[in-house]
């Protein structure tokens, strides 16, 4: 027993020591970033996320605005609502919240966006890419540098032949008037989209692989039109109209131009998360400001180290040598919490705040359960050690049952929350529920083996050596 006590001692000192290097605000190595896997390339960091009652950011309506004689259906919101889900995530955008309006509406919520103006194009953008096709005499209407004035304007295709919407394009212009070109394949055969760097100039540029169909297709194509122009083109806007130099099999390109690098990802980002069945406008935009909300956790930070502080000096005046080590317990309870928040990750707001403190609080009284219990044992005459496993044993059965009644409830708020877009009772579910499965995890076999440590003996010595250590 002594041993396996050890080797779970050991065990949590290591864990102590990994929380630490997460917890910590300094510049953490590539490799742990890269080691999170689950979260999006463009967001892997150890940072806490902040919502946007913390940060401030950009609240955005968007409006479905189909083609003259197009309905928008349930389905195709429902659609636009996913891809425009996961262009969000692919921003790196911390807890943004999309959620349906009405009958064609979206609304979306983003914190801390650096760049609102082109993140609110990245969505809205219908995403449509396309390999057109651009004949020789075409070409010669425009002159010289064909190719390159054809950048930044925009052509109608077979795939997309409507005149485009002024209002999307801006100021982009035709070149090649009412001349509709014909689509050799669209981005439905794409498979992937990334930035890389032009090994020449070091330019940002938008890497591409095809789905083996697409490839197929495109070697054809290409291999039958050496010296022919295709154009990339996006939402019916050329992004470049490189000429075929060679038969390309492998299913693999590039787009390059004049990209910042932050453009660059916004492109990959429409083109690997796919098309809008709908064009979005945007109805409405507010600025969101963090006043409030940065004035609001500098409050809630403050009361909680007080009322965490003052807990702490309460179990161990009260509780003495347990007292300290359920102290200790409880700043890793903390730690652990806060490495989840970096890990999962979990976007911290004011709810979500809320939620921590109520669990810091269900911790504590998992303690004063197990220590009342252990007083109890030692009235009856037990031994230091026997007092010390009776305690934990027996009063297991009520921690659990009372962290199982909460845990149902946050798994009820937290479907309720992404039913109906209930971000504050989502957020505040999560961080709760986390916080109760950390409590049971520090309660019970951090601080049982800390207890485990201290009191090795078990001869009535013992007892009348250490139970007032115990506040007995």
């Amino acid at each position: 027993m002594r041993s396996r006590n050890t080797l779970v001692l050991v065990l949590i000192l290591l864990l102590a020591v990994l929380v630490l290097f997460i917890v910590l605000p300094i510049d953490h190595p590539s490799f742990a970033k890269q080691a999170l896997f689950w979260q999006p390339a463009e967001s892997r960091d150890l940072t806490i996320k902040q919502g946007l009652d913390l940060q401030g950011g950009t609240q955005v309506l968007l409006e479905a605005k189909p083609p003259v004689g197009q309905t928008v259906t349930a389905d195709d919101l429902a659609a636009a609502k996913a891809i425009v889900e996961r262009r969000v995530n692919g921003l790196g955008v911390t807890e943004p919240l999309v959620q349906l309006q009405g009958e064609n509406r979206i609304i979306v919520e983003l914190p801390g966006i650096s760049n609102p103006e082109q993140a609110v194009q990245t969505l809205r953008s219908t995403g449509q890419l396309e390999f057109v096709e651009i004949p020789d005499d075409a070409l010669l209407t425009l002159g010289a540098n064909a190719q390159e004035l054809l950048q930044g304007t925009y052509i109608r295709t077979t795939n997309n032949p409507a005149e485009p919407d002024p209002a999307r394009l801006g100021e982009t212009q035709s070149l090649l008037g009412d001349q509709v070109f014909t689509t050799v394949m669209t981005g439905r055969e794409l498979a992937d989209a990334g930035v890389t760097t032009d090994p020449t100039t070091t330019a940002p540029q938008i890497s591409f692989s095809l789905k083996p169909d697409g490839s197929q297709v495109f070697g054809q194509y290409t291999g039958s039109h050496i010296g022919g122009t295709l154009a990339i083109v996006l939402d019916n806007v050329v992004l470049s109209a490189p000429t075929i130099q060679s038969a390309i099999t492998g299913g693999q390109g590039v787009i390059t131009g004049r990209y910042s690098l932050e453009e660059a990802r916004n492109l990959a980002v429409q083109l690997r998360y796919g098309a809008l069945p709908v064009p979005l406008e945007v109805v409405n935009r507010n600025t969101i400001g963090a006043t409030l909300g940065a004035d609001s956790v500098q409050k809630s930070i403050l009361a909680g180290a007080i009322g965490l502080v003052t807990v702490l000096i309460f179990m161990t005046i009260y509780y003495r040598l347990p007292g300290f080590l359920a102290a200790l317990a409880l700043i890793l309870y903390a730690g652990i919490n806060l490495a989840l928040y970096k890990l999962i990750p979990v976007t911290l707001t004011l709810p979500g705040i809320a939620g921590f403190l109520l669990s810091t609080g269900m911790a504590v009284d998992a303690n004063i359960l197990i220590f009342e219990r252990m007083k109890e044992e030692l009235r009856w005459g037990r031994t230091v050690r026997q007092s010390v496993e009776a305690g934990f044993d027996r009063a297991w059965t009520s921690i659990l049952d009372s962290n199982l009644s909460t845990l149902i409830i946050c798994l009820i708020l937290i479907l309720f929350g992404r039913t109906f877009g209930a971000q504050a009772v989502l957020g505040f579910a999560l961080n709760l529920g986390i916080g109760v499965l950390v409590s049971m995890f520090t309660a019970v076999v951090v601080t049982r083996t800390l207890m485990r440590a201290v009191f090795d003996k078990t001869s009535a010595e013992a007892y009348r050596e250490r139970h007032w250590l115990l506040g007995a």
